[in-house]
């Protein structure tokens, strides 16, 4: 079973998006506060890692970076999400997901860019 990492400071957010993707078979992880994230991610061993952007005084965009550059997590693929970016602002902010989901976003496309990733 793959596993999916969310994390995401609205509690309600991230327990829809848990809702939606363990209903799928996944076995999904929900993190609300991402200065935990580094430990989340060495007990939990995602294979995926939905990020949103604002993080309340954390960027999801710096984070991103930040596992992009780390040779322990470079290979998760990273799908940020955010109600107020756009992917063109991801790589301004020199952070390169592998995927992008705006909000509001619409289920169907939540399932299929989450199943594009984890194909394998």
């Amino acid at each position: 079973m793959k596993k999916i990492l969310v994390v995401d400071d609205n509690k309600e957010i991230l327990e829809v998006i848990e809702l939606i993707l363990g209903s799928e078979g996944y076995e999904v992880n929900g993190l609300w506060d991402a200065s935990k994230l580094n430990q989340r991610i060495t007990d939990f061993k995602p294979d995926l890692i939905l990020l949103d952007v604002m993080l309340g005084v954390l960027d999801g965009r710096d984070l991103c970076n930040l596992l992009k550059k780390n040779k322990l997590t470079d290979h998760i693929p990273v799908i940020m999400i955010s109600a107020s970016h756009t992917l063109g602002d991801m790589k301004s902010h020199v952070c390169h997901p592998n995927d992008f989901i705006a909000k509001p976003f619409d289920i169907n496309n939540l399932i299929n860019k989450v199943g594009a990733q984890l194909v394998a």
